[in-house]
């Protein structure tokens, strides 16, 4: 028996874990193949941009660097965060200090964010996916169970196959889980480096931005 005519032939909560355990698998590894791509973009853009921007020598000038390297609008952000504009407004309150620090923290998390999207869901199936598998598991031992009672005769082929069709759900629920927390954690990692990087890079800019009066607003 395959896998389709276990389906087919499975309950209405047969068929929902296991539409489940799909839509898992499938969310988890958009997730991984995209963020996979991300990082390794978003980590050459980095460290490219951080050093063209030491290596410029004025803002005008790195910032025409920083277009064609930051692909990914990492670095950017965080460098026009940094040309303060009196608007008015309490987000221009304070001295440029206080103001510095609240547009590059805010430039900050917004790339922080980008490089942490998907990571939830990733730990989400990671954590859940064999449980749900192991609920189809159950139920698919429990209704095997009824069968063989209402049978009258136990016989080895009669448990066997009903009790492996049953398992086939819990082998499920760790291939989608194994990928999920594989790449929950490689990824985590890489996304760490490049948010240290990050974080490096805006608090130097802060100091450099506070120190210069003559820095562009």
């Amino acid at each position: 028996m395959n896998v389709v005519q276990l389906f087919l032939q499975g309950d209405a909560v047969t068929q929902a874990v296991a539409l489940l355990l799909l839509a898992m698998s499938v969310g988890s590894w958009v997730v991984i193949l995209w963020k996979t791509w991300l990082l390794r973009r978003a980590g050459s853009d980095v460290t490219r941009c951080v050093a063209a921007f030491w290596q410029s020598v004025s803002v005008a000038q790195a910032l025409n660097k920083l277009q064609a390297f930051d692909r990914e609008a990492m670095v950017v952000p965080i460098v026009l965060a940094a040309k303060i504009e009196a608007d008015g407004t309490l987000a221009a309150a304070g001295d440029r200090s206080q103001q510095l620090t609240r547009v590059l923290r805010d430039a900050l998390h917004a790339a922080l964010a980008k490089l942490q999207y998907g990571q939830v869901l990733l730990a989400t199936v990671g954590a859940t996916a064999p449980f749900v598998g192991l609920l189809g598991t159950v139920w698919g031992i429990y209704h095997a169970l009824i069968g063989i009672a209402n049978a009258g005769q136990v016989t080895i082929d009669k448990i066997s196959g009903p009790v492996g069709e049953s398992l086939i759900m819990t082998a499920a629920g760790l291939a989608v889980a194994i990928p999920a927390v594989l790449a929950y954690n490689v990824l985590g990692r890489s996304s760490g480096r490049i948010e240290a990087e990050l974080e490096g890079f805006a608090r130097d800019l802060r100091e450099l931005a506070a120190s210069r009066s003559d820095w562009p607003a």
